[in-house]
């Protein structure tokens, strides 16, 4: 759990980013996670040499042997002076990370300049996701000043406050928070508390192939991790423990910059290597079909597409060029059979009039089932966006299958739905997740109550309008009011009042 001192340090490192020229959040997070990157590597060199002194084996090198191979570890750069490290990580330890294969990090000659690592035929070179990702970084941190500090802050959160790796990934959480604005194409980043509550719906487990074709920063995928570490942790197999670091995990996204932080944010969560690619999701280069079992998406929402690129298979399920409902015919076709998804759609796609608005519902209805349509208040994506939305919840059959889908009127999500965003007591997560777990108990729900069923058939007479105001019912109180007579009286006897004071505001001005 990162603390509010632990926060404040976080805090620190920004504001000396920030004070050095560096304000776009998204180049600041970058930035951190290749320094981050570039000590991570330096910790595992080290327990590979504790390793091998306990054993007296040899311990399997990440850095060159040489001087300046070693002077690219942050063990050994951290305290020099800071021109020394300016130039140690801008010249040599960036440079050659860039151009890491199989596990190791190439050395320099006298002249001072890089021996690249030679390819090797059918090894694959990349060591993890993130590294794949490093090849177009730039660095950027101005100033030797301004780059011992972060060495000094990162250090200090790290020697004194970071214990494991859950604590890694919750500081990365904390500085992804940062990221306050829209993609071009409408895409933000999901709150942990909503991603954490659709995961808990939904109840990933081990062998679940998970899948979000719009990663963004991989937020889905770790609160997935997270959810399947706490459940199954101490029950899983060795080759489960192998899949999870490699294929239990896949996100596609079409904004390299998204790409580099995802993979970083999965290394952080233990997830050495994911499938993390540069895919467009909805074209015709993306042919993956049936694979997963489980997609956990917040897709783009206003962004259109050229028609010419959308996959035939999704246009056959809804013609359109809307991002929000083509990814929802994408959602089944990725999913094998019996496959869960749970997703966030803007509340247009609920009862849209369009043939394409409608055909999506129909076919999520009709041809699968379709669970749930959990709407949310507009404040929850805020200060990215005061769109309104819902969650639509459902299983991959081929076959039909729905027969009832139960909606709930979220009002609260446990923070205010202004622009900061505080803690407010008000939260109806957990009765959510509490009543979705039990349908049986949903059954004799009035339409007056936040949530309730609607069979099928009403749906379908409806135009298969999923919006939750077409089925709740308002109850109405009636009001007593006084008799006409009464209130024009005290009508009369405010005009009476009112005259009284203009006059004697007339009589000071004429003083």
């Amino acid at each position: 759990m990162i603390t509010g001192a632990i926060k404040n340090k976080i805090d620190k490192i920004w504001t000396d980013i920030w004070a050095g020229g560096i304000t776009e959040p998204l180049t600041v997070i970058k930035q951190l996670s290749y320094l981050m990157f570039i000590r991570s590597l330096d910790e595992k060199e080290l327990e590979s040499e504790e390793f091998a002194n306990v054993t007296g084996g040899t311990a399997g090198h990440i850095f060159p042997q040489s001087e300046a191979g070693q002077s690219m570890r942050w063990s050994k750069f951290k305290n020099r002076d800071s021109r020394e490290i300016f130039e140690i990580i801008s010249l040599r330890a960036f440079p050659a990370v860039r151009k890491m294969k199989y596990g190791r990090i190439p050395d320099f000659n006298e002249k001072g300049e890089l021996i690249e690592i030679p390819d090797r035929d059918g090894v694959e070179t990349a060591q993890t996701a993130f590294t794949r990702y490093m090849e177009n970084a730039t660095f950027v941190i101005p100033s030797p000043q301004v780059l011992q500090k972060i060495i000094t802050g990162l250090d200090e959160l790290y020697e004194q406050d970071i214990s494991d790796l859950d604590m890694q990934g919750d500081l990365y959480e904390y500085m992804l928070g940062k990221l306050s604005t829209a993609g071009q194409n409408g895409q933000f980043r999901t709150p942990k508390h909503i991603r954490e509550m659709m995961v808990e719906l939904i109840a990933p487990a081990p062998d679940d192939l998970i899948c979000d074709p719009a990663c963004g920063t991989a937020g889905f995928l770790v609160s997935a991790a997270e959810y399947i570490r706490k459940h199954y942790e101490d029950a899983m197999t060795p080759e489960q423990w192998q899949n999870f670091g490699t294929k239990t995990f896949t996100g596609y996204d079409t904004d390299h910059n998204m790409l580099q932080i995802s993979a970083m944010n999965l290394m952080l969560h233990s997830i050495t290597n994911p499938d993390i690619n540069y895919k467009d999701s909805l074209s015709k280069e993306n042919g993956v079909s049936g694979r997963y079992t489980v997609c956990l998406a917040n897709p783009p929402f206003k962004g259109t597409v050229d028609a010419e690129s959308i996959n035939d298979n999704l246009k056959a399920v809804t013609n359109t060029k809307k991002t929000e409902l083509l990814f929802i015919a994408l959602f089944l076709r990725l999913l094998q059979k019996g496959g869960r998804c749970a997703c966030i759609v803007p509340d247009g796609v609920l009862f849209g009039a369009s043939k394409a608005h409608t055909a999506i519902r129909k076919e999520l209805i009709e041809n699968h089932k379709l669970q749930a349509v959990i709407s949310m208040p507009s404040g929850v994506f805020k200060p990215y966006a005061g769109v309104s939305t819902a969650v639509l919840v459902f299983v991959k059959t081929d076959a039909g299958g729905t027969d009832n889908v139960w909606f709930y009127d979220m009002r609260a999500d446990g923070f205010s739905l202004d622009d900061k965003r505080n803690e407010v007591p008000e939260n109806d997560i957990p009765d959510i997740i509490a009543r979705f777990r039990n349908p049986e108990g949903e059954t004799d729900r009035k339409r007056t109550e936040q949530s309730f069923f609607v069979p099928k058939s009403e749906i379908a007479e409806n135009g298969y309008d999923l919006s939750i105001n077409k089925y709740k019912q308002t109850e109405y109180e009636a009001v007593e009011y006084p008799p006409a007579s009464e209130i024009l009286a005290d009508i009369e006897g405010l005009y009476k009042e009112l005259g009284g004071v203009l006059e004697e505001l007339g009589g000071l001005l004429n003083e």
